[in-house]
């Protein structure tokens, strides 16, 4: 890390909280409702799970966190106590946003790190674009509509009976992974236009943002435009550039953001607060050439680092021995993934320390 960046970490932790052992991690999960989750859902159920990490009383034990089925887990990221006590006080908070095909819980590497670090950390699972339920063409067509997702989250998280009472909702930060980058920058209060994005695939086909993805990758472009012109998701397009701001938002850290074609590069430079991007050099799915870099050049307030050797799916949670074989090109890096989970881990606390502190 840069002599600033620790400069700047160790400047902005309260000395009170620096000089405490770290404390345990709790986990609890809840369910929200939001009418545009309908529209994504295989199902067209309006709810939306998430999942809370937080620092945890005394005593609660902790026990780890796996991805997979039953017996066979595939991913490995850390532990948490599930329905643990939370400890005295009131944290600032994080609203987490996964990638295409992700879910809250690939997400626990980061959430259980920064819950430790003294935040509140909310994650969702955005309906039809996550690894638990059935994908569908409207949990990817309609990607603004995922900081909805996050705004409901926060609503249900202050209005638990427990919870509410440990959380400050006016010291709020956003964190996105890939397309949750798009949405961390939208409940910031960027507004896409889905037109730049359609005519940047049309004239670069072969961006990876434009192809396939391989969670959904019968997905062209071509099956989009032509699913955003029915007309149960016509409605739902329309409203794209609508303002989905959410209050009390101070910062925003983000790990190879893709679709940031969407945005006029004025409305990345009209965000007020301070956006932290950390992106792999050899990222070949959302390139930093064509995201994250267009953000930092659009808006002076942006830190942007780019890590050597690192690509897209670095980070995504650690596989085991098991996930390495069954899952294929998900698990496959050539950096150290543990040692990039701990740069973007150093960062986030480096800015939100900075701006919720």
């Amino acid at each position: 890390m840069p002599h600033a960046l620790v400069l700047l970490s160790c400047l902005f932790v309260p000395p009170s909280w620096a000089a405490q052992p770290a404390p345990a991690v709790g986990e609890s999960h809840g369910v929200a409702r939001t009418a545009s989750a309908a529209v994504r859902d295989a199902g067209h159920s309006d709810r939306l799970r998430y999942t809370v990490w937080y620092p945890a009383r005394p005593g609660a034990q902790e026990q780890p966190l796996a991805i997979g089925p039953p017996g066979a887990p595939l991913f490995q990221e850390g532990s948490s106590a599930v329905d643990a006590l939370i400890a005295a006080g009131r944290w600032p908070l994080l609203l987490v946003s996964h990638g295409n095909g992700g879910s809250a819980r690939m997400m626990g590497w980061f959430g259980t790190a920064l819950a430790r670090a003294g935040y509140v950390v909310v994650a969702v699972d955005h309906p039809g674009n996550n690894g638990v339920d059935p994908m569908t063409d409207a949990g990817s067509i309609l990607p603004w509509n995922r900081a909805d997702d996050l705004a409901a989250a926060l609503a249900a998280v202050q209005a638990d009976p427990v919870l509410s009472a440990h959380v400050d909702a006016d010291r709020v930060g956003l964190v996105g992974y890939s397309a949750g980058g798009f949405t961390a920058l939208v409940a910031a209060g960027a507004r896409p236009d889905m037109s730049r994005l359609i005519a940047f695939c049309q004239s670069s086909p072969k961006d990876g943002v434009c192809l396939p993805q391989a969670e959904n990758p019968g997905l062209t472009l071509e099956r989009r435009l032509a699913a955003a012109a029915t007309p149960a998701l016509a409605p739902w397009v329309a409203g794209a550039g609508e303002d989905r701001r959410i209050p009390g938002v101070r910062g925003v850290f983000l790990m190879a953001p893709a679709i940031v074609q969407a945005f006029e590069p004025a409305e990345l430079g009209r965000l007020e607060v301070p956006v932290a991007v950390v992106v792999g050099e050899v990222d070949k799915v959302a390139s930093s050439a064509t995201n994250s870099k267009v953000i930092a050049e659009a808006n002076g307030k942006v830190r942007l680092q780019v890590l050597p050797l690192v690509g897209h799916y670095d980070f995504l949670a650690e596989c085991n021995a098991l996930g390495r074989e069954r899952v294929g090109a998900l698990c496959a890096v050539e950096a150290d993934k543990a040692a990039t989970h701990r740069v973007a881990i150093e960062q986030a606390k480096v800015l939100f320390d900075s701006v919720l502190r």
